[in-house]
């Protein structure tokens, strides 16, 4: 193993150790270590293994942050919750991850949940979660913080990505320990940042790199160590169910300034597909199935809903899940 993975249970992310300035707050946004005796959430009625249901965190005032589900195709009627909250949460395959705060100054942790929504393991977490996936065996758990403090990036913020796969035990402590190429070319950069990982297996994915003012799709393979770049101006993906195509937010005009458009990229052909939501969607679409994306729009600060819509670029965008955010579908 390279210096960038480990098989063994050992502190994640200790190579990227990165001081956080955040307003007053201090914040180190890696995962810093294995808490090894954290004690378990409350068992939870909500079952969150495979189904015809749609995981969500909820936006919802007087159940703010809390993990629930709904049945798909009644989505907006009858909410079951949980007593787990999350700032971002996914599932998979009966398991999930789920980022929350843990304790003050702004301090994070990333806790392994059971089919129940039970914790079964935590690792400490300083910092800002921004994205979060399972790979579709349930065995790997992907993360993406926000950082401040390089020094490339004049105070601006940075992101951190890594995985954490819960069978074996390896680690990808950061993926820009990974070897990279660019065109084509091998490619070193001090400015290279990572977000949005979405899993095709346990070995291989996909990603967001960004370097040099620009911003790529690049595809990942765990065992070579390397990832390599497949296309510009694709942010936050998200792998179809038949792993032939990627929805993504696309900078408009290629500037993230003027907004992004929710875009379906076919991974044979290349091909770019706007989709009929044409407002500014900053998320990490998730497919509620073959043929149609969900997302999460904000109203406010911390209001936001669940919208779908079709893949193909026909229709129109239709509230899915109100009161919420952070949507998984369970599948079978």
């Amino acid at each position: 193993m390279g210096e960038g993975m480990s098989v063994r249970r050992r502190v994640l992310l200790a190579a990227s150790l990165t001081v956080v300035l955040l307003g007053a707050a201090v914040a180190y946004v890696v995962v810093a270590g294995h808490r090894a005796n954290a004690p378990a959430a409350a068992a939870s009625a909500v079952d969150a293994g495979p189904g015809d249901r749609v995981l969500f965190r909820s936006t919802a005032a007087a159940e703010y942050g809390r993990v629930g589900t709904v049945a798909r195709g009644s989505e907006a009627g009858v909410r079951k919750l949980s007593g787990l909250d999350c700032d971002r949460v996914y599932a998979a395959a009966g398991r999930g991850i789920c980022l929350r705060p843990d304790g003050p100054l702004a301090t994070y942790q990333l806790a392994v949940l059971d089919a129940g929504l039970r914790v079964t393991d935590t690792y400490p977490l300083v910092g800002v979660p921004n994205r979060a996936r399972v790979s579709p065996s349930g065995n790997v758990l992907a993360w993406t913080v926000f950082v401040t403090g390089d020094s490339y990036n004049g105070g601006r913020f940075s992101t951190r990505a890594g995985m954490l796969n819960v069978a074996t035990g390896e680690t990808v402590d950061s993926l820009e320990l990974l070897s990279i190429i660019r065109d084509g070319q091998p490619y070193r950069a001090a400015d290279v940042n990572f977000w949005g990982v979405t899993f095709v297996d346990d070995q291989h994915f996909y990603a967001t790199m960004s370097t040099a003012g620009k911003r790529y799709l690049v595809s990942g393979d765990v065992a070579a160590q390397s990832v390599r770049t497949l296309a510009e101006n694709v942010e936050c993906p998200s792998l179809s169910p038949d792993r032939t195509r990627i929805a993504f937010k696309e900078a408009l005009h290629g500037s993230p300034a003027k907004g992004w458009r929710l875009t379906v990229l076919d991974l044979s052909s290349m091909r770019r597909t706007p989709l009929a939501e044409t407002r500014s969607v900053d998320d990490q679409a998730a497919w509620y199935d073959a043929d149609t994306v969900m997302y999460g729009v904000r109203r406010g600060t911390r209001q936001s809903d669940v919208w779908a819509v079709p893949a193909d670029g026909t229709g129109t965008p239709r509230l899915l899940i109100p009161d919420a955010e952070s949507p998984a579908a369970l599948g079978n």
